[in-house]
């Protein structure tokens, strides 16, 4: 079986990508390993940037579906320490050109947007094999294959894709995520929820922190990170989810009640998420008829960009291939010697960010940089 695009990883950003071909004529079709769309949970609250994100939007024609998504006043952010104390309170006044809206609506609208039949779910990539000619083999796990001239890894941070084209693996950064979420933040979890305000919750000291978004309905989906090897977390049975819990919450003793509750009064049991990095400068030599986007090429720590990122490479290379439709390597080199320099330029500024959240500065230097000293970007 051939196909004129093949792309691996139905996320935010392989769908852009055959969004915007789409809109250029150009068939594509879409394999994911989830069996459907509703397989798992899709994250939580999304900046979309003006500078990557909302160009990447324009680009596949969905700004005004966008636009209906906008959550109004998710983008005021707040920074305390561990008692409690607001220490940078900046509310939503609508221009900061990062409005706030849910991963899992956006990646509706992107399916929405498809012909029918676009995504192949339940395909579950087992390998890649070059055959030549610009030509490769993509094995999935049932036994099926597909032969393609363009093989696009979208398929995220430990793509099956990428080993075409480079040998680089993700490395630990040494600090992992809890995730939990809190319902009806305003009646239930009315301390928290002040806590937390009408947006985004930043409480952190070096080495920590408790991370906090009111999401719709008044809920409050909250991230605990802890610096920590990886056999600290292994220790911890989270199929215990109490146990697992107390453990965690145990690692903030001291701090504003307020804040811990955010840990302890969580109602859905506590997931861990490891957080993995490929290296700032990854990069790789043109192989014919196969590439990447998004984490597949360039995993870095939390900063806001990743899911702004991946749709702006998939819009860039879904232009760069409606430009150059006759000449496939064309597009790619084109595509990838932009890709370089923006990938390592954001993985340096991800690497700053993660280090005024987490370093021996936080929380000030992350107020710092809000106050436009030594901001990134």
């Amino acid at each position: 079986m051939t196909t004129d695009v093949t792309i691996i990883g139905a996320g935010l950003g392989g769908l852009t990508l055959a969004r915007v071909l789409h809109v250029h004529g150009i068939p594509a079709t879409v394999y994911e390993a989830e069996p459907s769309p509703s397989a798992r949970t899709q994250g939580g609250m999304l900046d979309i940037h003006e500078h990557n994100g909302q160009p990447a939007l324009r680009a596949a024609g969905l700004t005004d579906a966008f636009r209906g998504l906008v959550l109004e006043g998710h983008q005021a952010s707040r920074i305390l320490d561990p008692h409690g104390t607001v220490l940078l309170d900046e509310a939503d006044d609508g221009t900061g050109g990062r409005p706030e809206v849910l991963r899992g609506e956006l990646r509706q609208i992107l399916l929405d947007s498809l012909p029918a039949g676009t995504v192949r779910w339940g395909h579950r990539v087992s390998g890649v094999r070059a055959l030549g000619d610009s030509r490769h083999e993509v094995a999935f796990a049932d036994g099926t294959t597909v032969v393609t001239s363009l093989l696009v890894g979208a398929d995220g941070a430990w793509s099956r894709v990428r080993p075409a084209l480079s040998d680089a693996t993700p490395a630990y950064v040494g600090t992992s995520f809890v995730e939990t979420y809190l319902f009806d933040g305003d009646t239930r979890h009315p301390a928290c929820a002040k806590a937390v305000g009408g947006g985004g919750l930043s409480a952190l000291a070096p080495g920590k922190g408790i991370m906090a978004h009111r999401e719709n309905g008044g809920i409050l989906h909250t991230y605990v990170a802890l610096t920590k090897p990886r056999e600290w977390f292994a220790a911890i049975d989270f199929t215990d989810p109490a146990a697992a819990t107390a453990r965690i919450a145990a690692e903030f003793d001291g701090w504003a009640p307020e804040l811990t509750a955010l840990i302890t009064e969580g109602e859905t049991a506590p997931v861990l998420r490891t957080l993995n990095t490929l290296p700032a400068e990854h990069r790789w030599d043109r192989v014919p008829g196969v590439t990447l986007l998004g984490d597949a090429a360039h995993l870095m720590p939390p900063s806001g960009e990743g899911a702004n990122l991946a749709m702006f490479d998939g819009a860039a290379l879904g232009t760069a291939i409606a430009a150059h439709p006759e000449d496939v390597e064309a597009a790619l080199t084109a595509y990838e010697q932009a890709l370089f320099p923006r990938s390592a330029a954001a993985a340096a500024e991800a690497a700053q960010i993660h280090d005024l959240c987490f370093g021996d500065s936080a929380p000030y230097g992350l107020i710092s940089m809000f106050a436009g000293h030594d901001q990134p970007r």
